[in-house]
């Protein structure tokens, strides 16, 4: 079984300015690599359909929604907060990256992939129930992750997150569902400094100190993300594909490679193949230097196609 690759041109549409870091030069950028190395002819490839207010509310406050449509402007741009913009097709684009995650996680349950990527943007792991933060707007991993449990046979998630920043929204949403483990390692101290200490048995937050050697993120895993996953055993993973860590990003100050997102796909497979029947979905987050963004995407998606 391939790997399915769902997108949408209509991502790109979400616009926060030309200096914005989230910029759709970062789709852009993983397309052209996924191009011209030949990859992305051997991916399952699918356009992603829009979620539906029903399923945005799997993970958000119906007001939530409602307030972020009242805001989205005819023109220009209209700020959330001092990092996260609405222009006039956000939502669009906001919709496309929810219903991508769920598309990819009926086509993994359902068996006509074993694991998905979805290159979408805006991203999603800061938005909290009840709040649009950190250029987020909906939570796509968490919606995701909660129309799988409607699934029959899906009883138990992870959702896996090495962003470099810590997944605020995605602990808010399920803090007190202990059928959803989450599991995030980010630079800490740094952005957004919420749930980042939280005490939960089903929530591990790796915190890593700036400029921290690669070996400290892989032993964050090795040592807790796989004692948690044993304990756990989720019937599909989800995780959280930010590659911002890398040494090359502007945004924050670890150190992370090509091969240590590839290493990191690796133990997640082999977790999956363990516990999970092979399902993983993967779903985009950040990542602002476009060209170690896209080279991380295509060692990451090398190694769930199986090359």
């Amino acid at each position: 079984m391939t790997t399915a690759y769902i997108s949408h041109q209509d991502c790109t549409l979400h616009n926060m300015g030309p200096e914005h870091p989230e910029s759709p030069i970062r789709l852009a950028a993983i397309g052209r690599v996924l191009e011209r190395t030949g990859l992305i002819q051997q991916l399952d490839r699918h356009e992603a359909v829009a979620a539906t207010p029903e399923q945005i509310q799997l993970a958000h406050a119906k007001l939530h929604q409602a307030r972020l449509i009242r805001m989205q402007p005819s023109e220009g741009v209209v700020y959330t907060d001092d990092d996260t913009a609405l222009c006039p097709d956000s939502l669009h684009a906001a919709t496309l990256a929810a219903g991508a995650t769920i598309l990819a996680a009926n086509r993994v349950i359902g068996g006509s992939n074993e694991n998905a990527f979805c290159a979408v943007r805006p991203p999603g792991h800061h938005a909290e129930y009840d709040l649009p933060m950190g250029f987020c707007f909906f939570n796509n991993v968490a919606i995701g992750a909660l129309h799988a449990l409607q699934q029959p046979g899906i009883g138990r998630v992870a959702i896996l997150d090495f962003d470099v920043h810590h997944c605020n929204g995605t602990v808010d949403i399920f803090k007190d569902r202990p059928e959803v483990l989450v599991c995030s390692t980010f630079q800490h101290p740094y952005y957004p400094e919420r749930y980042f200490d939280i005490r939960r048995d089903h929530i591990v937050n790796c915190p890593l100190p700036a400029f921290s050697a690669a070996t400290l993120f892989r032993s964050a895993l090795e040592e807790r993300w796989l004692p948690a996953l044993e304990a756990h055993k989720p019937d599909i993973i989800f995780i959280s594909a930010g590659f911002d860590a890398h040494a090359e990003d502007p945004m924050a100050d670890l150190q992370l490679s090509e091969e240590d997102y590839r290493w990191a796909t690796s133990l997640i497979m082999d977790a999956a193949r363990r516990y999970s029947k092979g399902r993983i979905v993967s779903v985009l987050e950040g990542g602002y230097n476009p060209v170690a963004l896209a080279f991380s995407v295509q060692a990451h998606l090398e190694v769930l196609a199986g090359y």
